[in-house]
């Protein structure tokens, strides 16, 4: 590489910057109205994008929506000022919506009355494509060469007024995508995947997300805890916790960490003083509620042994992959066979193999196969199975076949 060639590299990309002006946050009815007019006589698919306070507060609702629209330009609304923003859901119509991981801000867009009829993602078109680093800044600056300042991202966007700074950042995340959408797009009909894009987003339309039975098991450092009485424990507190939480709209963490819930049900104090004298158990949450813990680990100890929880959670799928050698060992041949078939078709494709197929299919497929092994027949079973686990057409056309490779030859 000569010495003009790594100057030229090392020239950073330069900054996108808005077309639009500073941009304005619409507050009122007047403004809101206006906006839908607006929107409505745009052409073409619409870029949205939503701010939530995650990390501040206890809620995913949405604390800012940002749209783009050729004839539109581009528009910020506080939902938080209006009841919902049905107006606005009729102005779009449907007309394609243009979001980057879009299973992040589909929730919090439907619960303000905005929901999709036609949807591109970015980031799954990124992902669908191969590229190995798909977050909205990286696919801006690899495809566009324009750079996307990212130093807001993770601000309390609940916050009120929103500093200018934020607002700009704000505008700047919808700014390119209609761009980005159209060179994704026509990468995908060149790699031959726009019809596994279209079948991915039309999925996406209907996206909610997983509400687990157990949550309090996602604390951090649960492993730590063995017994019975003390899972009971965490589960107590952690249930106490979020109830403040979500009364007071904070972030559970806001109120005590996980690592005093797990310090707490080790050790199960009987008292405050003994637990505010715990790791983790200072500051204005842990003395404000300690009356509230102290009796959340009451209850734990009270429980009758019957109503302890498992120590593993429940599941209907099967166990870990880590299991499957003791339990299965066929089980676990056919797994290892489908995971090299399925590494190897990835490479092909330049696809990660997740896209291909969500793991929790594979391993259920795999598991419980069906008992058949002509192969005619395990094909349509497999098939079948695979479409009741939410797989895509797409998906059981080019993944169905190893799955039932890596049933019968496991066998043979």
């Amino acid at each position: 590489m000569t010495d003009e060639e790594v100057q030229q590299e090392a020239v950073p990309a330069p900054l996108l910057t808005l077309s639009d002006g500073t941009p304005h946050v619409v507050e009122t009815d007047r403004e809101y109205r206006e906006i839908c007019e607006r929107v409505a006589a745009g052409t073409g698919p619409i870029a949205l994008d939503a701010e939530r306070a995650s990390g501040f507060r206890y809620s995913a609702r949405a604390y800012l929506i940002q749209l783009r629209r050729e004839g539109t330009g581009t528009a910020l609304i506080d939902p938080t000022r209006f009841d919902d923003l049905s107006l606005l859901h009729e102005a779009i119509g449907g007309d394609q919506w243009i979001l980057h991981a879009a299973s992040q801000d589909i929730p919090c867009l439907r619960e303000v009355g905005l929901v999709p009829t036609d949807l591109f993602d970015t980031e799954l078109a990124g992902r669908l494509l191969g590229y190995p680093r798909v977050g909205l800044a990286t696919l801006v600056e690899s495809i566009l060469g324009k750079r996307l300042r990212k130093e807001h991202s993770a601000a309390d966007w609940s916050k009120r007024p929103l500093p200018p700074p934020w607002l700009e950042y704000a505008a700047l995340d919808v700014e390119p995508l209609a761009e980005l959408r159209d060179v994704l797009a026509s990468e995908l009909v060149d790699a031959g995947k726009d019809e596994w894009a279209r079948q991915e987003f039309e999925h996406l339309l209907d996206f909610r997300p997983n509400v687990r039975a157990e949550p309090w098991r996602r604390t951090s450092q649960l492993s730590r805890v063995r017994s019975r009485r003390a899972l009971a424990a965490v589960r107590s507190l952690w249930q106490t916790r979020d109830a403040i939480a979500q009364n007071k709209d904070v972030t559970p963490g806001r109120i005590i960490p996980d690592s005093a819930i797990i310090e707490a049900a080790l050790a199960l104090p009987v008292s405050r003083r003994t637990l505010l004298a715990l790791p983790g158990f200072k500051g204005r949450g842990a003395e404000r509620y300690a009356m509230k813990w102290v009796n959340a680990l009451q209850e734990a100890r009270e429980l009758d042994e019957s109503a302890l929880p498992q120590r593993s959670p429940r599941s209907d799928g099967p166990p870990t992959a880590r299991a499957w050698a003791e339990k299965d060992p066929i089980a676990r041949k056919r797994l290892q066979a489908a995971k090299e078939a399925f590494a190897a078709l990835s490479e092909e494709w330049s696809t990660p193999t997740e896209n291909l197929l969500t793991p929790d299919t594979m391993r259920r497929v795999l598991w419980t196969p069906p008992k058949t092994r002509d192969e005619t027949a395990l094909s349509t079973e497999v098939a079948e199975t695979m479409r009741a686990l939410g797989a895509r057409e797409w998906q059981i056309e080019l993944t169905a076949p190893l799955l039932v490779a890596a049933i019968l030859d496991a066998e043979s």
